[in-house]
């Protein structure tokens, strides 16, 4: 099982950008399938993006064309490189990794994305 350390979160106005990294321990991490999922205050985690082993992605419909997900497996990083963000992007953004044809089993513990209009 892989442990991820979530970073690069803060305080942004309209029309900004963070790059948030995902820091994964593990000699297989290349294996893995990350995800990125935030929460808002008073609302359900959602799903963001997601990268396979195979570089493939996903975004949901809400982020598409503003964020883009990449990994670095030499350094065991993932990232969430956030574009023209907006306040409804604000809440903890967590990244979660997945062996093949598993779900979800590894989470970080959050970091905070603030945006202000």
């Amino acid at each position: 099982q892989v442990q991820l350390v979530e970073s690069g979160g803060g305080l942004v106005q309209a029309g900004g950008s963070l790059r948030l990294s995902c820091a994964a321990s593990g000699r297989t991490f290349s294996t893995y399938k990350i995800g990125w999922f935030r929460q808002a205050p008073g609302k359900e985690r959602e799903f963001v993006a997601t990268i396979t082993w195979s570089d493939s992605t996903g975004y949901a419909t809400s982020v598409k064309g503003r964020f883009t997900v990449s990994r670095d497996n030499a350094k065991n990083t993932v990232y969430l490189q956030m574009n023209s963000l907006k306040p409804e992007d604000t809440g903890v953004y967590y990244c979660a990794a997945a062996r093949p044809g598993s779900s979800y089993e590894s989470w970080g513990q959050g970091t905070q994305v603030t945006v202000s209009s």
